[in-house]
């Protein structure tokens, strides 16, 4: 016959290793744990049991009940095969990040300066500021959507043509490989041109490339918007470990000059832009500013092509004079002259329609 208890006693049951588990701590813990580790996104399976409980591991039994709980309930983690860990899909996390004043202002002004230039670049901080908002605290979103900052630059201006022209130069630059390609200067001339890409300069609403051209072996500059018919090649190249794009441009006005040997050109700005002129610190990095009694100063730009600046000068008006040397004063008065001549010409036009 079976065995029976006496009666009042109870026959002793033995816990599964489950159960046991879970009733040494509550289940929510565990699983916040186990949310947490994902997060981290740098534990194996066997990892991830010591993750949530240092002196009583859950089983592997027990642990895969668990996420799959977490992905019932809609966390999007996913094991990566590549490094055999568990984490949560691109652009997830749990944390939220408390920007202080001073970050808000940067995520601001990163969203305002992609607005401005519109286009791609438009399209790629909206997306970053985009995956940083999720991941914020609300104090980000109101100062991103009631913001009182402003930024005005010139807009790149890409239509799909070139937008698909750029995409095939970037994919050239990243991946190190040699394009070919049908380029036209600013004369309309046309030649064909085989070109290791280092990287691109925006300036003044413009996308430039910046590389090696083997048809003339030699770095050369190309305006993305006059390039045709990308061919990739095949054939890779490496980049010289002493090129460095932020500097490559930066003794000229336009950010897209290189010189091996750099020209001073002296500028002499009225009071009335004296302030403004100083504060256009970016025109070239290179550059000795003198104040004068009279409010007004003198600048000294050390740059590439002094042409520069004897243009950029005269975007002041009367307000600016080239005072050294004579070859660039004598440049600024040729033009001053021939615009003269031309609005002289208008007038005379005009008086003699009436």
């Amino acid at each position: 016959m079976p065995y029976k208890p006496p009666h009042g006693h109870r026959a002793k049951t033995t816990k599964t290793p489950d159960v046991a588990e879970e009733r040494a701590e509550p289940k929510v813990v565990l699983l916040v744990r186990l949310l947490s580790a994902i997060d981290e996104g740098r534990f194996t399976f066997e990892e991830l049991k010591g993750e949530i409980g240092d002196e009583k591991p859950p089983s592997t039994r027990t642990l895969r009940r668990y996420l799959s709980v977490l992905s019932d309930a809609g966390f999007p983690w996913f094991f990566d095969r590549g490094t055999g860990r568990y984490r949560f899909a691109e652009g997830y996390s749990l944390r939220r990040l408390n920007l202080s004043h001073r970050e808000l202002l940067g995520l601001v002004t990163l969203k305002r300066l992609g607005s401005s230039l519109g286009g791609t670049f438009a399209a790629a901080i909206e997306e970053t500021t985009e995956k940083l908002l999720r991941s914020s605290d609300r104090r980000a979103e109101v100062a991103v959507t009631n913001t009182s900052l402003a930024i005005r630059f010139e807009a790149v201006s890409m239509d799909a043509a070139v937008e698909r022209v750029f995409e095939q130069l970037q994919g050239a630059e990243r991946e190190h490989r040699r394009v070919q390609f049908n380029y036209t200067d600013k004369n309309a001339v046309r030649t064909q041109r085989r070109v290791d890409p280092y990287g691109f300069i925006v300036s003044n609403g413009r996308v430039y490339l910046v590389g090696y051209d083997h048809t003339r072996t030699d770095m050369r500059v190309f305006a993305v918007d006059n390039v045709l018919d990308v061919a990739i090649s095949p054939q890779t190249f490496e980049r010289p470990a002493d090129f460095n794009l932020d500097t490559y441009g930066a003794n000229s006005v336009s950010g897209v000059v290189h010189g091996t040997t750099l020209g001073e050109v002296t500028v002499r700005f009225s009071p009335v832009v004296a302030k403004a002129a100083t504060a256009a610190a970016t025109v070239a990095r290179d550059r000795r500013v003198v104040r004068r009694d009279d409010g007004g100063v003198d600048i000294t730009y050390r740059v590439a092509d002094p042409l520069e600046i004897v243009r950029f000068s005269l975007g002041w008006g009367a307000e600016a004079e080239v005072v050294a040397p004579d070859d660039a004063r004598h440049a600024a008065a040729d033009i001053a002259r021939r615009l003269a001549a031309r609005y002289g010409e208008q007038e005379r036009d005009a008086s003699e329609a009436r």
